[in-house]
């Protein structure tokens, strides 16, 4: 019931019920197809585990067991006892692509932001074209430099590989976030007598918080998946990621699944952990000029 004033009358008029109950089942319609939505894209991470607790012999039934009633930990152990250093690989080279990421795209997102040098559009524009380069063709070019270099086959160099993918995405994030940071505040810095690099360690750096680690997680992600430059670069190395290790499991004529499960379960938890940890910052840090005053 709704109600109203008439000449100083208040009156009731009664509201549609068919528009009540037409939002309550499209709200029930939205739900269940939201869940439905969500259950088929979760549903190779419950396979991945499913088949991760399967016991070898039973890979191979028909159709295959859709809950592991006869669970088996043998492949975590496998992992545990063999693909401990790859993982140290790839937090070693993540932790590395975010430290160099950060070093090169946030002074470089301020002076885009609040510098304006000569050619800053044009050099957005391009790190926007850079994004857009396939990996497997920067792949073949680092190759072919690295080969030059004599520095295939060595983690380090990893980091500077994967580092160009983050890099470009992280100087657009920075740019867009530091351009939201009023002026005044840099103004009020360099009358205190704060240079240009101390106005951006103490005053910008603190407020783009939300941008560092939206680019720090981008950037580690992106290194602790990568294949395709370490199978290029690094197929022959000592220290190698764990998406390398994974491939240990792998056979000409026998391919241990369980075993490959777990070490993907395994390998998914940090990046998991570090997207719930972190996902207000990346909401805040990808929305960041997407509306401005």
């Amino acid at each position: 019931m709704t109600t109203g004033t008439l000449r100083g009358r208040t009156t009731s008029v009664p509201r549609a019920p068919g528009r009540a109950g037409g939002r309550r089942r499209r709200g029930g319609v939205n739900t269940v197809v939201g869940l439905v939505l969500t259950a088929i894209m979760l549903f190779p991470i419950y396979w991945m585990i499913n088949v991760s607790l399967t016991p070898p012999n039973q890979m191979r039934k028909t159709p295959p067991s859709w809950f592991p009633l006869h669970a088996t930990f043998a492949g975590y152990q496998a992992v545990l006892h063999d693909q401990v250093p790859y993982l140290l690989t790839s937090l070693l080279v993540g932790l590395g692509t975010v430290i160099l990421t950060l070093l090169l795209a946030a002074p470089a997102g301020y002076a885009l932001a609040k510098l304006r040098p000569r050619g800053g559009s044009a050099l957005s524009f391009i790190l926007l074209i850079a994004q857009m380069i396939p990996g497997v063709i920067m792949a073949m070019g680092f190759y072919a430099i690295f080969i030059n270099l004599h520095i295939t086959n060595h983690w380090w160099g990893l980091i500077i590989a994967d580092s160009t993918l983050a890099v470009p995405f992280g100087v657009l994030i920075f740019t867009a976030f530091m351009s939201g940071i009023p002026g005044e505040l840099i103004q009020a810095a360099k009358m205190d007598g704060a240079g240009t690099m101390r106005v951006f360690l103490s005053v910008v750096m603190p407020l783009s918080r939300n941008a560092a680690v939206t680019v720090s997680l981008f950037a580690f992600l992106w290194s602790w998946s990568d294949f395709v430059f370490a199978s290029t670069l690094d197929s022959g190395g000592d220290r190698q990621p764990i998406t390398l290790g994974i491939y240990h499991y792998i056979g000409n004529n026998n391919q241990d699944w369980n075993s490959i499960m777990a070490t993907a379960v395994v390998a998914s938890i940090p990046a998991a952990v570090l997207l719930i940890l972190a996902q207000r910052y990346v909401a805040a840090g990808v929305t960041a000029g997407a509306v401005k005053d």
